[in-house]
């Protein structure tokens, strides 16, 4: 890739895993042939791919099983000027994750908590978007259409490495990420309980009060003594 394109691709992927949840596109079945959008929540897999929970009634669920191709775009909703910040459109085969794959549901009900109970009044499924191109426009004249290998954040810990790493901070660790918090400008942090959603190679997520919160690692990490030495450095600071 040129120096362009490197830089688009980093900051497509910086702009993906701070968003968790985007407009999601499908091909109608009602109006066939017409895109039909809707809001979604969503959390990546580990290699990258957003994962979304949806009800077996909902409509944008009836189109993707009739027709997979769909697009997720996601940008920063806090912008001010939206033409102006970046934003990403994933184009993307939906596929339904099979029910043994254990690593889907624990990691998106760290992200939301909530949807665990989604179950107790309609159908749910979890669907993958497995991306095949994206498209980033990073502010007026800077557009890149970018590939799946140079955008989608690999993730280097397992599930187990993960979910150990969440309960640990969650169980021991609570002061330590209300100074996370506060160093993100946060108001009142000792009236939260921030909870440790996820972790990935450049950094991890918070859950505060149903807001998903993007923090970054000082440098990128591999491993989990890293990750440990990392957080420890953050919060003495």
């Amino acid at each position: 890739m040129s120096g362009g394109k490197i830089g688009a691709a980093a900051e497509a992927r910086s702009l993906l895993l701070r968003c968790y949840d985007g407009v999601l596109s499908t091909i109608s079945v009602a109006l066939p042939g017409y895109p039909f959008g809707s809001v979604v929540p969503f959390c990546l897999d580990r290699q990258g791919h957003p994962i979304i929970l949806i009800a077996d009634i909902a409509q944008h669920t009836r189109n993707v099983l009739a027709d997979s191709r769909a697009s997720l775009i996601v940008f920063d909703r806090a912008a001010r000027d939206l033409q102006a910040n970046g934003r990403l459109t994933l184009l993307a085969d939906t596929e339904r994750v099979e029910a043994a794959d254990d690593d889907i549901p624990s990691r998106y009900y760290r992200y939301f908590p909530d949807a665990r109970d989604y179950h107790l009044t309609h159908g749910f499924a979890f669907f993958r978007l497995r991306v095949k191109r994206l498209r980033f426009i990073g502010g007026f004249g800077a557009i890149h259409w970018l590939e799946p290998a140079d955008v989608l954040p690999v993730n280097p810990f397992t599930m187990a490495l993960e979910a150990s790493m969440a309960e640990h901070m969650n169980a021991d660790h609570v002061d330590a990420m209300r100074r996370y918090c506060h160093d993100l400008g946060l108001a009142n942090v000792d009236q939260v309980t921030p909870q440790f959603a996820g972790c990935d190679a450049e950094g991890f997520h918070l859950v505060v009060n149903d807001q998903v919160l993007r923090i970054l690692f000082p440098q990128a990490v591999s491993s989990p003594q890293e990750v440990r030495a990392a957080l420890a450095a953050m919060a003495r600071r």
